[in-house]
């Protein structure tokens, strides 16, 4: 494929497709509408007629469809047009625009997380859950991992802030991501949009939409993308950190509106094959000294840590990769009756992921024939670990016909939740021998001429099952108290069980020790199951002033259901229940719309109980992370979302977070003698984060011009817990950063034709988003690096 910035594909696209256009259509005038443009033409009356054009911004915050300006929380919300112009192809890529939401990205998928208002949960155990919920057409998600490899046909996305325990349930202690697709549409469209960016990156997105006969209609959306790294690795003389995805939807829905029904059924498939989340060697390991590879850093300086940004060459024998396969299948039955409205979502989901993982980091491990001495004799090890993820879910929920003060004086919904999920997954290690503190020493003695040497290569295999059942009864809604004054409720009662099965086997015949893999005398077989009840309640007011807005407070609980700290090299010492998340939220919010600004706003304070984290333990003499209750935590600050139709043609929005989450009390593990960590900070926490987007519309005589540009911030941020003596490490400060992105779109025959052009990063500010460990891993995100693309799309009627 051509290398560099496609300048041929500019040339032939230019000639064939905006030359002809430019003649046929020279001499007449004639408005050429973006379809988001439609909205904007209606916008523009509105704003001549004195009305605002953004009283009807539609959220499902609360499981039904309601104006933003309704909603008494703090939501988030990206549309679609926000979604396609930030040319995003991952949560990832869109976390930025979110100033309360934070992305760490794991060894694969299955490991990254999400944070909210700086609480989440980082963990690689099989038998525990996210506080972060991740919900896709009101399915919820066992693993947010789930939802991160790809995004297209995305209607938009809402981000709700602080635990939303009484609608969404266990595992959304600190927040839900809720993701809507698009719904088919009333007539005929069809639309295909080609990328192309630096260093051979491309998509391909195809939608078919509208009627196929009588009251059924249908869709489907079929996505296939391609990149083959930012990184290079200089042993394979290849690239990394790459994707290759492949994935389609399709949708079914009838609608008899005689008898206000709708039935829609969601079919969902998606296949991913990433070399991915490759570590670079950020900081001097010691590994590949000699190596172009080396990082251009002098190490920890005063305490700091000069971090190679610049950084994009590794040196690794073995490829990390992560293998994803999504399957989904839903079905939404909607019935509105004269003061009521039934729904039911019936779905089935199963996901497999496969992890690849090179764990020595270098093309030197196990090659010199010499004891391992974790100084000049570096070790191997290589990691494979299929999993198998299933899960069914039923839900039902009956409610007054819409929420909002037009409406009943008691608006409410009652609702039915069922989940269950098995996770089944076997974890291989292929390791160096390890005998620097005499692991193997007696199976030396009793084999003569037996080497324990960097050469010799051990194994173990890990199979653990886990099984999560959860079923919960809901209410929730606002009663009318006085005009204006509604008072907010809500209550949940669920019940969880967890269970999990844990077996360990050492494949080497003598049952040698290696890195990472311990000896035949330490194999394991080991169960457990817990269970547990939960009432989380919500209590509130809000108070509508006029028709500008509203002010709003409640007090709301979260809950994460009990756990186990189920891995790979899980010990008999571990098999203790991991308590409930609980967590308390105060929040203050203010919501205004008014002379084409929409403005919201909210105060909060949370904290967290039974926090569960991966966390520091030295107690076996070896410091490990391991999934614990570490402790209470707290967040509070002020978030601010806003939109300004600020002329016919121009437009602006975004939004700023200030956080500090801190640890307010602190759990030693095994009864360990360490630091309180009273008020230090919490992991991926940034203080400050922001952005802000400027949209302007420019109709010519021939083409309309849409220009776009942003700017986000993050702040510096801790990547892990302190130490037990309360320090923080030196590596583990990402630096803050910034991020301008640009984009410019033409349109031409009544946007039959649209053309991009792309600007990423064009300060080309590098940065680190996650810190992986081992005092020189990090994780450098292809948005590290300034690059230009563009991008056609042609739609069909």
């Amino acid at each position: 494929m051509m290398k560099g910035f496609p300048l041929t594909y500019l040339y032939l696209m230019i000639r064939f497709i905006l030359f002809p256009l430019c003649f046929t259509s020279y001499g007449h005038t004639f408005a050429l509408p973006f379809p988001e443009s439609q909205t904007l033409k209606a916008n523009q009356d509105k704003h001549k007629n004195g009305q605002s054009p953004l009283e009807t911004i539609t959220v499902t915050a609360q499981k039904q469809e309601q104006n933003l300006l309704e909603v008494p929380l703090a939501v988030t919300l990206l549309n679609r047009e926000q979604i396609d112009i930030a040319y995003g192809a991952t949560i990832e890529q869109l976390q930025s625009q979110v100033p309360s939401l934070s992305f760490r990205k794991g060894n694969t998928t299955r490991n990254s997380a999400l944070t909210v208002r700086g609480i989440g949960t980082i963990s690689f155990s099989i038998a525990a859950e996210p506080s972060v919920s991740t919900v896709i057409d009101g399915v919820v998600l066992g693993r947010s991992g789930q939802a991160f490899s790809g995004l297209y046909d995305i209607e938009r996305i809402e981000v709700l802030r602080g635990p939303q325990g009484t609608l969404f349930g266990k595992n959304a202690s600190a927040g839900v991501v809720n993701i809507i697709t698009r719904e088919p549409d009333d007539e005929f469209t069809a639309s295909i949009t080609t990328s192309y960016f630096q260093q051979d990156e491309y998509r391909v997105k195809t939608r078919l939409s509208g009627p196929l006969s009588g009251n059924i209609f249908g869709s489907i959306s079929l996505l296939r993308a391609g990149f083959d790294g930012h990184l290079d690795n200089v042993y394979h003389r290849t690239r990394a950190d790459g994707y290759n995805h492949r994935g389609v939807r399709g949708i079914l829905q009838y609608k008899d509106d005689k008898h206000n029904r709708t039935l829609k059924l969601i079919l969902d498939y998606f296949d991913a094959d990433d070399t991915c989340c490759t570590d670079i060697e950020g900081l001097p390991s010691g590994f590949n000294t000699g190596s172009e590879a080396a990082p251009d850093s002098r190490g920890i300086v005063d305490g700091v840590a000069d971090i190679d940004l610049g950084q994009r060459k590794i040196d690794h024998d073995f490829t990390t990769k992560t293998r994803d396969k999504s399957s989904a299948l839903s079905f939404h039955f909607d019935q509105t009756y004269t003061k009521h409205r039934f729904n039911a979502i019936s779905a089935y989901r199963r996901w497999d992921n496969t992890e690849i993982r090179e764990g020595d980091f270098s093309s030197t491990g196990g090659k010199s024939a010499q004891p391992v001495d974790f100084s000049s004799v570096f070790y191997q090890m290589h990691d494979i670990g299929p999993q198998q993820w299933q899960q069914f879910s039923q839900e039902f929920r009956l409610s007054s016909v819409s929420l909002g003060p037009d409406n009943r004086n008691n608006n409410y919904q009652l609702g039915a939740f069922f989940w269950y999920q098995d996770v089944d997954r076997n974890f291989s290690r292929f390791a160096s021998c390890q005998n620097d503190k005499g692991q193997n020493q007696d199976i030396l003695q009793q084999n003569p001429g037996l080497t324990c040497l960097a050469t010799d290569i051990v194994d173990a295999r890990a199979d653990m099952y886990s099984k999560f059942i959860n079923y919960a009864l809901y209410g929730g809604g606002e009663y009318l108290l006085r005009k204006d004054l509604y008072l907010l409720y809500g209550l949940r009662f669920g019940h969880d069980r967890t269970s999990y099965r844990h077996k360990r086997v050492n494949n080497d015949p003598w049952g040698r020790a290696g890195v990472g893999v311990q000896g035949r005398s330490k194999d394991t077989r080991l169960k457990g199951e817990t269970r547990d009840n939960k009432l989380s309640i919500k209590l509130g007011a809000r108070y509508n002033l006029s028709r500008t807005g509203q002010v709003y407070g409640h007090w709301s609980q979260g809950y994460k259901g009990p756990g186990f700290n189920v891995y790979y090299n899980m010990k008999p010492t571990e098999t203790g229940v991991i308590d409930a998340e609980q967590s308390d939220a105060f929040e203050l919010g203010f919501k205004y719309s008014k002379n084409n600004l929409l403005l919201t706003s909210a105060l909060f304070y949370s904290r967290f109980t039974g926090f569960q984290a991966n966390n520091f333990d030295c107690s076996t003499g070896v410091c490990i992370t391991r999934l614990t209750n570490a402790g209470d935590v707290s967040t509070r600050g002020i978030e601010a979302d806003f939109v300004w139709q600020a002329g016919d043609n121009l437009e602006f929005y975004g939004g700023v977070s200030l956080v500090q989450a801190q640890i307010d009390k602190f759990n030693c593990p095994l009864a360990q003698a360490c630091s309180a960590r009273s008020g230090l900070e919490v992991p991926f926490s940034p203080d400050r984060k922001y952005s802000i987007a400027a949209n302007y519309y420019l109709p010519t005589e021939l083409v309309q011009i849409k220009i776009n540009t942003s700017y986000s911030y993050t702040d510096e941020q801790y990547a892990e817990l302190p130490d037990n003596e309360g320090i923080f490490a030196a590596a583990a400060l990402l630096p803050s950063y910034g991020l301008w992105d640009a984009a410019i779109a033409f349109s031409f025959a009544d946007d039959k034709y649209r053309l991009s052009l792309i600007g990423k990063n064009l300060a080309d500010n590098s940065y680190t988003n996650t810190y992986s460990g081992s005092g020189f891993r990090y994780k450098i995100p292809r948005n590290a690096d300034r690059y230009f693309g563009l991008s056609l799309q042609i739609n069909f009627e």
